[in-house]
């Protein structure tokens, strides 16, 4: 889960995939929370998703995994429904009083400002952040027990984390700096951070899909996945290519790479999986799954 220091953020990301066999448009939402350690609390907030305050359960609703991560005391839980992205903003501010949310992607009409915008604009990476002199789109002025919740919609974001055998920051900044779409040979729609993790250094990718088809220049070895939305193509990188840049860019340090994980799903991987648990009426997916890692 992203901190802004001392104040609490959650990010609620709208990942958008194709229309479903039942005919409807899916939603993937990867709820962050700050907590590792204590299983019953994450799988409460799950739940939340799941069923009301009656205990009544929410239909066409599934949560499809629970990703723990110890070291940065966060969970990822990846909820899939039919929901509006702007309603959930709306409803979260109405509901829990004090919580004021900001709105990225599609939900962010007309702009449309990506995540990584929007955090610049909040002061989400600052030591010290100004509380007053951040505007929301929704909700009070932020305050302190309550942080700031980003909430917003667009294709779907595949979360690849690269690990290098080495501590090394300066080695692993490198290397993210490589892989960056900002950058003359970065990769597209890959956003990259390099982070200390378990004695050694994580290679972090958030790969956003992008629209079209992926270039000549860009696809050697394994095919890009692609899928659409509304008629419109997108692709995103494969999570073997980033291992495989990875491991070329640490391999001339001398350095090998330890490994590879998903935090979730592919695109294709979440609609087939929540396509399945909504026909079958699983609510508590990642049970059926085993996919829980606490």
């Amino acid at each position: 889960m992203s901190m802004l220091k001392d104040h609490l953020i959650s990010s609620s990301y709208g990942r958008n995939m194709a229309s479903s066999s039942f005919g409807r448009r899916l939603v993937a939402c990867l709820l962050n929370i700050s907590e590792a350690h204590r299983k019953d609390l994450v799988e409460t907030v799950a739940r939340a998703a799941l069923y009301n305050n009656k205990g009544v359960r929410r239909e066409g609703t599934t949560v499809l995994n629970i990703f723990n991560d110890r070291d940065y005391n966060r969970s990822v839980i990846t909820i899939v429904a039919s929901i509006d992205s702007i309603a959930v903003a709306q409803g979260l501010t109405e509901r829990v009083q004090g919580t004021s949310a900001f709105l990225f992607g599609w939900a962010d009409s007309p702009l449309q400002r990506g995540l990584a915008q929007r955090r610049k604009e909040m002061g989400w990476f600052k030591k010290t952040p100004d509380l007053q002199a951040i505007r929301p789109d929704m909700g009070p002025q932020p305050q302190k027990p309550f942080g700031l919740t980003g909430v917003g919609a667009g294709p779907y974001v595949m979360n690849c984390n690269v690990t290098i055998d080495t501590q090394d920051m300066a080695m692993g900044r490198s290397i993210a700096a490589a892989l960056r779409e900002s950058t003359p040979e970065g990769l597209p729609g890959v956003q990259v951070l390099a982070l200390p993790h378990e004695g050694a250094v994580e290679i972090a990718c958030n790969v956003e899909s992008v629209k079209g088809s992926p270039t000549s220049q860009t696809t050697a070895g394994e095919p890009w996945p692609c899928f659409s939305i509304a008629g419109q193509p997108y692709c995103h990188v494969p999570a073997s290519l980033i291992t495989a840049r990875v491991a070329e860019l640490a391999g001339r340090e001398g350095v090998s790479v330890k490994g590879t994980a998903l935090v979730g799903f592919t695109p294709r991987e979440c609609r087939g999986l929540a396509e399945f648990a909504l026909s079958q009426r699983i609510a508590e997916f990642w049970k059926e799954q085993g996919r829980i890692r606490m």
